[in-house]
């Protein structure tokens, strides 16, 4: 008799990311000779700049094939705090023992959340949020609170609303500007206002960067810039997004020191170290500055004329409800009015618009706000524009 599988209590809640189920579906349906337009992928669509391949390449010539310092190599590490020190005063005695590199930021933010968290802690969540945020919290066995943010406000939350869903059991909050879904940016002013409090209350603060560089009106301001310390702070960041380097899993964290020796020796147990000519990649995007700059800007630039094109799309529904996104590159809309009543609007809207329509788009039920769909623009400028047209059309359609 076949023993059946019985899921332990470590992962009970747990589910599938949403963001790759919806990348899966497209992809099955392409598989099938279906043309889809994949607005789906928080993934940019241009190559690692070549200097970053090459000096990757370089170092497995040289032969660095072999095992790394679990919490990465001490050039790599160097080269994060020296960029890190530049923040601001706050951040002048950071040092490598206060980096950990990890492979990707998502598993930087998961040593963090299970390091510091666990049974009976709850941790504020500002909503609409990264999926596996809620995830990694319940992982840790603590309690993912969701604090709704406020659509008049791009759905930003305020200190006041982080204060009001507070309990004696609060332990942190999960930070991430820009913001997926919505690509949003808080302002310095916005962010300091949420770090104040968090320090005033004693709750430790994840913030998530790895959007920073792709801001179009400059860097979005870090926690580090406008912290009051840094004893509460860890900040995540790493290479995926403004490098386009997705595939090579390059994230890192900066911590207090004790913080920084767990999450070390909590991952020597898990996956030890990142893959060694990663990091050397890494090394070469965050030493060659003006090479790196130049392809940042190079690929921010190629965002910024993709969502003026979009934005065109969704000016013939001018009462669709929108966020205009100032970071990442994400649109994030309100389907609610095409399915009045329908528990999750978004979910019907997507699967609409994906049978129906050839488009992939992720709905908000995956980031804890039902009403809501989320399209990346990091696609082909004629995909984007074809694809929001389409669902501006339908949701026009189903809305009358």
């Amino acid at each position: 008799m076949a023993l059946a599988f019985t899921p332990s209590s470590n992962i009970a809640l747990l589910r599938e990311s949403a963001t790759i189920a919806v990348s899966q579906r497209a992809k099955a349906l392409k598989a099938e000779g279906r043309a889809i337009i994949d607005l789906g992928a928080g993934e940019p669509d241009c190559d690692t700049p070549r200097f970053i391949r090459e000096a990757a390449k370089a170092s497995i010539d040289a032969g660095h094939t072999h095992y790394t310092p679990t919490e990465g190599i001490l050039p790599l590490r160097t080269a994060i705090a020296e960029l890190a020190r530049e923040y601001g005063p706050v951040a002048t005695d950071i040092a490598p023992l206060d980096v950990v590199v990890s492979n990707g930021s998502k598993q930087s933010l998961f040593n963090a959340c299970f390091c510091l968290f666990g049974p009976g802690d709850e941790v504020l969540i500002p909503t609409p949020s990264w999926t596996s945020y809620y995830e990694m919290v319940q992982l840790a066995r603590a309690v993912p609170v969701s604090v709704m943010g406020d659509p008049a406000n791009d759905l930003k939350v305020t200190a006041s609303m982080l204060a009001a869903a507070a309990t004696p059991r609060t332990r942190g909050i999960m930070l991430n500007s820009p913001c997926n879904p919505t690509g949003a940016v808080y302002s310095a002013d916005e962010l300091g206002e949420l770090l104040a409090l968090a320090h005033a209350r004693g709750w430790w603060v994840i913030s998530d960067e790895i959007y920073r560089r792709i801001s179009y009106d400059g860097d979005a301001p870090g926690a580090l810039q406008v912290a009051p310390a840094r004893d509460n702070l860890v900040v995540i960041d790493g290479v995926a997004k403004a490098y386009a380097m997705t595939g090579w899993r390059v994230g890192w964290s900066i911590a207090p020191r004790a913080l920084t020796k767990a999450m070390t020796a909590f991952q020597s147990h898990a996956t030890f170290h990142t893959a060694s000519m990663a990091q050397h990649g890494a090394l070469a995007a965050l030493t060659r500055r003006a090479e790196a700059d130049a392809a940042i800007a190079e690929m921010v630039a190629e965002y910024q004329r993709r969502r003026a094109a979009a934005l065109a799309c969704f000016a013939d529904a001018p009462d669709l409800p929108l966020v205009r996104p100032h970071g990442a590159f994400y649109f994030y809309f309100d389907v609610s009015a095409a399915f009045p009543g329908h528990a999750e609007p978004g979910s019907a809207f997507a699967a609409r618009l994906l049978e129906d329509e050839g488009v992939a788009m992720v709905p908000g039920a995956a980031f804890h706000n039902p009403q809501w769909i989320r399209a990346s623009y990091a696609a082909p400028q004629q995909d984007v524009v074809e694809g929001i047209s389409r669902a501006v059309r339908l949701w026009k359609a189903l809305k009358a």
